[in-house]
């Protein structure tokens, strides 16, 4: 790398904390992040047991508001927007206008005319200018407060027991999805039930300039410092979809298992996400060598498709895999992945490959 490139990575809020916390940084998304601390195999076990705490403040903030907003939020995703009460947060697409996405999102209906969307990192400037070009003829403000935000997850069985003592509200009566405004350690901020990882959890929005004393008390209390390796782990055993793998801008988003995230109203191109995708995504398992993505996927020896993201189980013991195939050959029992020339066996599991009990 240059150091060119070096200088070129934006950093998150917690940039110093975690050189103290002695993170391996690696470039991701145009940014400088942790991929692990002290190990990915032990921070994801921490938070499949316990529970872990990740920066998630790369990620972009827009905020949506004016008499207009519900009604151009509807135009340019696929969920129902209209059903959103204020208080409650929602999974999304952003789609195109050729039968793929711009990027899938979440949206959190802060009151009856603003919303927060909250975006993926290496997409911030193109959905911004995808939404600044819908926007005309709504009434609506679109204002980018990524920088505004620091970002935290905090996920596992007893990410809500840590928690409790050292917040103002009773997070057992928080549900799924619940967004509400808190103290927290004595600091004004905003928390969603919600995550990335297959458990239990919340995603702390605070401002930046108090981010890193929130992630040293986080600490402090019991939470593990996780890196984007447990995250990618945690994500791909709960079947998470990550844009750039399983969603892109050429892909069909229906080839995931997320159909339900597509309601019967009109949007951004309908008339393309209506037609029926030439690829589904499939879980596979392998016995032993991991797969990675890009490997083609045979079936009795001929290719029919690719694997989007691969990793070896930490909680199931073995390599599992999500791949794209061609729909005519989506149902079989038994493929072979091509690893550096040589065939080996996989077998279609249901997704997720891993549920919370």
């Amino acid at each position: 790398m240059t150091q060119a490139t070096e200088t070129a990575l934006k950093r998150t809020p917690l940039h110093a904390a975690h050189l103290r916390a002695g993170a391996r940084m690696v470039p991701f998304g145009g940014w400088e992040m942790p991929v692990q601390y002290a190990g990915v195999k032990a921070e994801h076990d921490a938070v499949r047991s316990r529970a872990g705490v990740f920066d998630v403040s790369h990620m972009g903030e827009f905020r949506v508001s004016g008499p207009d907003a519900e009604r151009f939020l509807q135009h340019v995703t696929t969920n129902d927007v209209t059903k959103l009460k204020p208080g409650r947060a929602q999974y999304n697409w952003l789609p195109n206008e050729t039968g793929g996405l711009v990027d899938d999102i979440y949206i959190y209906r802060v009151g009856e005319q603003e919303f927060l969307l909250v975006v993926n990192a290496s997409n911030i400037g193109k959905d911004w200018a995808h939404l600044e070009r819908q926007a005309a003829g709504y009434d609506v403000q679109l204002a980018d407060e990524s920088d505004r935000w620091g970002l935290l997850a905090v996920q596992g069985p007893q990410a809500e027991a840590l928690l409790q003592p050292h917040i103002s509200v009773d997070l057992a009566a928080k549900k799924k999805n619940a967004y509400f405004p808190a103290q927290l350690f004595g600091f004004d901020v905003h928390l969603a039930r919600t995550g990335y990882t297959g458990e239990d959890g919340f995603e702390i929005f605070t401002d930046a300039s108090e981010a890193e004393t929130i992630w040293d008390k986080l600490l402090a209390v019991g939470f593990t410092p996780a890196g984007l390796g447990a995250r990618d782990t945690l994500r791909l055993e709960a079947g998470f979809p990550l844009y750039g793998h399983e969603f892109a801008d050429d892909i069909h988003p229906l080839a995931s298992t997320y159909s339900w995230v597509v309601k019967d109203k009109a949007h951004v191109g309908r008339e393309h996400i209506s037609l029926a995708p030439p690829v589904r995504l499939i879980g596979l398992a392998l016995e032993r060598v991991p797969v990675r993505e890009g490997y083609p996927v045979l079936l009795n020896g001929e290719p029919v498709g690719h694997v989007t993201s691969g990793t070896s189980s930490p909680t199931l013991g073995h390599p599992i895999a999500l791949a794209l195939v061609r729909g005519d050959a989506s149902t079989a029992d038994a493929y072979e992945v091509e690893v550096r020339g040589k065939a080996h066996p996989a077998r279609r599991v249901e997704l997720p490959f891993y549920r919370r009990a």
